[in-house]
């Protein structure tokens, strides 16, 4: 009786194998082909970017009316008198313009970006891997702007706040054009990366170099790493940003362990199966091999 095999991986959701390499051979196409279909999609993505950052261009103004709300916020309370930003040189306004364009037109952009890298790599997947790959992107996405809209939301603010501190009727505050725009930039990337941690933990603990027993046994040091990666990533000196950094990455950490926990406790609830199943198979091949020893006549009784 021939053996099951062993190397196949089998897929927990329909109980198939995953690997099957004849999904991969009608996806074939030879070099010059990969490379045309390249230059098609990165084409058809410039196309998408320079259309969005027209878009953005025509509305920069009131984009950046929008991130300059949390500084005039601030300036209004403190009665500083009537808010405003300054340029040292004439080009200045123009290169803010250029500059909020060039960004807002890379987010709206960035779905038919991502969908046209995603159109040149799935080929070369397997299905369950194309279904893991769409739900990254789209997560990846949703989380970038979630961090970037909850330092938008509750840091920007604290973080003027602190830095106007320093006003008052002898120092007059003179913030420029590029400069503010480079702060609130800054600080919106870095917390939508921040933001991505959870789906950076999760894609590790898939591929199996993290479990969360490991996560969780890692837990404390991670709380001084937080607050070592908010003083970095803040630009801004004071304590209150640097905690509304650390915060939701310890958070967002113990939230992936979570997730890690649910991802390792299936992976070997299917090694487990896997191994039911092979030691099922093993004993009924013994079983097997038992019979027809016990079927065949014995030698020494026909002589």
């Amino acid at each position: 009786m021939a053996k099951p095999a062993r190397n196949v991986v089998v897929d927990d959701e329909d109980d198939v194998p995953v690997k099957d390499p004849a999904e991969l051979e009608e996806s074939r196409m030879p070099f010059l082909s990969h490379l045309k279909e390249l230059k098609g999609r990165v084409r058809n993505a410039a196309l998408a970017f320079m259309a969005a950052f027209g878009v953005c261009f025509y509305f920069a103004g009131e984009i950046f009316s929008w991130l300059k709300q949390p500084l005039f916020n601030v300036w209004d309370r403190k009665k500083l008198g009537d808010p405003h930003l300054a340029f040292s040189n004439l080009t200045e306004p123009f290169w803010v313009d250029m500059s909020v364009a060039l960004w807002a037109g890379i987010f709206l952009a960035s779905p038919f970006i991502f969908y046209q890298l995603w159109r040149f790599i799935a080929p070369g997947l397997y299905k369950r891997e194309r279904r893991i790959g769409v739900a990254f992107a789209v997560f990846s996405a949703v989380f970038f702007v979630c961090g970037a809209l909850f330092c938008y939301e509750f840091v920007l603010e604290n973080l003027y706040r602190f830095l106007l501190s320093y006003a008052n009727k002898e120092t007059m505050a003179m913030v420029m054009l590029q400069e503010y725009l480079d702060l609130t930039r800054n600080m919106m990337l870095a917390f939508g990366a921040v933001f991505e941690l959870p789906l950076l933990i999760y894609f590790l603990s898939m591929v199996g170099l993290v479990t969360h027993r490991g996560l969780w046994k890692f837990n404390r040091w991670f709380v001084v790493i937080a607050f070592i990666v908010g003083a970095i990533l803040t630009p801004s000196p004071d304590v209150v940003s640097q905690i509304m950094m650390a915060a939701p990455m310890i958070i967002l950490y113990n939230l992936s362990i979570l997730l890690s926990w649910q991802v390792t406790a299936k992976r070997e609830k299917s090694a487990a199966g896997l191994a039911a199943r092979e030691a099922a198979a093993d004993e009924a091949e013994r079983e097997e091999l038992r019979k027809r020893k016990a079927a065949q006549p014995d030698d020494n009784d026909d002589e």
